[in-house]
């Protein structure tokens, strides 16, 4: 019984570690939320002075904990299972350690997207530098793009 506990305990967690990965905001120039869409926006032409490809963190930096929860517990569950008796528990803690340490660097990394800065000079000279989430769309120096603006969201277009 307590080997099957600990296996429902294990898919429960990587269960939910799975989940957290699809939860994700983008902040793709593609990608409406509800509260945006049917929304009049503020349209502007403007030519690309630059592209640079960037990473954009999902998670602003900051993991939830889910990771290194998840991996400390999945890690003490399989460490507990080598040896028997104190090694089984010192094999435990080990195993939980090294799995939060894994689950975080996991976390961190699915929270990582490829995204563009993209300057552009406006009609008027000024510049805007607008990062969003790389989606295929491919933005060239001297092409002519819309800024398409709405509830300080700007999105760039062709």
């Amino acid at each position: 019984m307590k080997t099957t506990s600990r296996l429902i305990v294990a898919v429960m967690i990587a269960g939910s570690l799975a989940m957290t990965g699809c939860a994700y905001n983008s902040s793709s120039a593609d990608v409406y939320t509800a509260s945006q869409a049917q929304r009049e926006a503020t349209v502007r032409m403007a030519t690309v002075e630059n592209v640079r490809a960037v990473k954009i963190s999902s998670n602003n930096g900051q993991p939830s904990g889910i990771g290194a929860v998840g991996g400390g517990a999945l890690g003490a569950v399989a460490g507990s299972q080598i040896g028997g008796g104190t090694g089984s528990i010192i094999t435990g803690i080990i195993g939980g350690i090294a799995g939060a340490v894994a689950g975080n660097a996991v976390e961190n990394g699915v929270a990582m997207h490829n995204g563009l800065e993209i300057t552009v000079r406006l009609d008027n000279g000024d510049y805007r530098a607008i990062t969003q989430a790389a989606t295929g769309e491919v933005f060239q120096a001297g092409e002519r793009v819309r800024l398409v603006s709405s509830g300080g969201v700007t999105r760039v277009t062709h």
